[in-house]
């Protein structure tokens, strides 16, 4: 029988980005460099080498400097090496998200006590970026515009089908963004991917505007997540 592990690193590799896109956006796929598919497999070979399902949580689609450099959902090379004890080479890259997310998994008691029980992942599964008018580039979200969100929709509903086939609890799912729980809602209305959402403030959102109350915002992604493992 094949692990979650087995399932994930073949799904990544596999990745290829959409081709129809509205001008000025474009996408990021790490998967193609050599590099971060040896980190793919590495990361998924440590953490989810078995067929427990894991309650997935979900953001909306990856930074430029997190998931878009090392392919690892919220993770930077730096947090790799720290938290998850995979060395690399890539250049450390600065991503909010990834410094909240890490101060969670350690307080849930390290990565391999979270990927246990978690899946860290996103509605679609490349960093999207936006030109500038100087030239340069920005992060940029499948719902910032209408064109965005209809080209990915069919993407975005195969991507959360595929990974549930993961291995998923499908009883619960975690959102990260209240942005983003517009989508997710709207998606398993359509699809019955699980049977209830909740949703949590987005780990930007909090250390960008809301870092005076950071421990309260750790406190409750604990509290959730505990909640989360218990039957509903």
């Amino acid at each position: 029988m094949k692990t979650f592990a087995d399932k994930a690193i073949a799904y990544y590799q596999s990745l290829t980005a959409p081709s129809s896109l509205p001008p000025g956006v474009g996408v990021m796929n790490p998967y193609e460099q050599p590099a971060v598919r040896a980190i793919v497999e590495q990361f998924y070979t440590r953490f989810y080498m078995d067929t427990q399902p894991r309650v997935f949580v979900l953001g909306i689609n990856p930074g430029r400097f997190g998931a878009g450099v090392t392919g690892i959902s919220f993770t930077t090379p730096q947090n790799l090496r720290r938290y998850c004890g995979i060395d690399n080479d890539l250049r450390d890259t600065p991503e909010l998200s990834s410094r909240f997310i890490y101060q969670v998994v350690e307080a849930f008691g390290g990565a391999a006590a979270f990927y246990n029980r978690f899946f860290l992942t996103s509605l679609f599964p490349l960093a999207l970026t936006k030109e500038t008018t100087n030239g340069g580039t920005v992060n940029y979200n499948f719902y910032d515009d209408k064109q965005t969100t209809a080209a990915l929709w069919p993407a975005i509903t195969e991507a959360v089908r595929t990974q549930i086939s993961f291995g998923a609890d499908r009883r619960v799912a975690v959102c990260l963004g209240r942005k983003n729980e517009t989508y997710l809602n709207r998606l398993n209305e359509q699809q019955g991917f699980f049977d209830r959402i909740v949703t949590l403030d987005h780990p930007r959102y909090i250390l960008q505007y809301k870092s005076k109350s950071l421990s309260t915002y750790l406190d409750q992604y604990i509290s959730t997540l505990y909640d989360c493992l218990e039957k509903p």
